[in-house]
């Protein structure tokens, strides 16, 4: 036998406090009626009244009130075996909005056919937990939500150009993945259980101003996976370029004339692969006219499979039923129980 709250058991010393108010109302009425008048008028007032049936009042009170306490205290008998389940999975989509991702190799565009796809992937998630981060040289959050379509909104809105800082920064990108993480993984009473936690990276570029592979290991050490998405072509493709009203206005140039191309490099590759690897995830090539989120999909069916139970606990069995019910009728009984009923039928069938 176990209880949930074993100090709500205090409650009962009150119960001799309660036992003594009732006596001491008994001697207050019975004082009363003395004062009331002479002997033969008091006679007739209390000839109906029976001090076993006070007592009895009093008994079925003090268990019944006694029999509430110990059903606050929650009493446990028995136990069981059972899965605890866990609610989700935080996810941060780590989007690359550097302005070779306006590059056409994939159809109508890197940036455009990835935020086609990962609109689709938000459309099968139930559940979960999604934040982004958008980034180039620098990043911008959009915090853990299970708002969807607000997710959506806000990669339909983002683009290339609202960046202020140029370049590919994956290391900092994971970084700050990692801090929208943590933030949403501080305990509350809903959810004890840490969700599992997954990062999706994609990008079509190499970093020159981090470390990714440290901050991988970083990740690693937290339980996160990263899912990584490499996007672009071997031979490299021109990066377009655009007024501000969206007109375009031909082909990024370097300092010479020659257009500048984006590719897909090994060492981009075997960066990606690295960072996948070493947090347990998994690396994805994108192919012609996708991104590579159908196999992020499968994984992510598979991750929320093995999460479905999570670990196995013992659960004590509440028994504060089988005491509160009885305590409920005892009350009842003593509110029904009368003082002086039985006397007076006998008295009025003697007359």
């Amino acid at each position: 036998m176990t209880w949930r709250d074993g100090d709500v058991l205090w409650l009962l010393l009150l119960l001799p406090v309660a036992l003594g108010l009732i006596l001491m109302r008994w001697q207050l009425r019975e004082r009363a009626t003395r004062r009331f008048g002479d002997r033969a008028t008091i006679t007739a007032l209390v000839a109906g009244r029976s001090a076993p049936w006070r007592a009895a009042q009093a008994i079925l009170f003090c268990f019944g009130l006694a029999g509430i306490v110990v059903a606050l205290a929650g009493p446990q008998y028995g136990s069981r075996t059972r899965w605890l389940r866990k609610q989700g999975v935080d996810v941060v989509i780590a989007l690359d909005f550097s302005k070779s991702m306006l590059a056409r190799d994939v159809r109508p565009s890197r940036i455009e056919r990835a935020k086609a796809e990962l609109v689709r992937f938000l459309d099968d998630l139930d559940g979960d937990r999604v934040g982004v981060v958008a980034f180039a040289g620098d990043t911008m959050e959009f915090p853990m939500t299970i708002d969807y379509a607000a997710v959506s909104l806000f990669l339909r809105d983002m683009g290339p150009m609202d960046m202020p800082v140029g370049g590919t920064a994956i290391g900092r990108a994971l970084v700050a993945s990692k801090r929208l993480l943590d933030r949403a993984a501080r305990p509350t009473g809903d959810e004890p259980q840490r969700r599992s936690q997954v990062i999706i990276l994609m990008t079509d570029g190499e970093d020159h101003e981090g470390d990714p592979v440290e901050a991988a290991s970083e990740l690693a050490a937290a339980g996160i996976q990263v899912f990584t998405v490499g996007i672009g072509s071997r031979s490299g493709e021109p990066i377009p370029t655009y007024s501000p009203d969206g007109t375009w206005t031909g082909y990024v140039r370097d300092e010479a004339g020659e257009v500048v191309t984006s590719a897909f490099t090994a060492e981009a590759e075997e960066t990606l692969r690295t960072i996948a690897d070493r947090t347990g995830g998994r690396f994805v090539r994108a192919r012609d006219g996708s991104v590579g989120m159908q196999e992020i999909r499968q994984q992510m069916a598979q991750l929320h499979q093995s999460e479905h139970r999570a670990r196995q606990v013992t659960v004590h069995e509440d028994r504060y039923a089988l005491v509160l019910f009885p305590a409920l009728l005892l009350l009842i009984l003593e509110r029904m129980l009368p003082e002086a009923w039985i006397h007076r039928r006998r008295r009025r069938r003697d007359s």
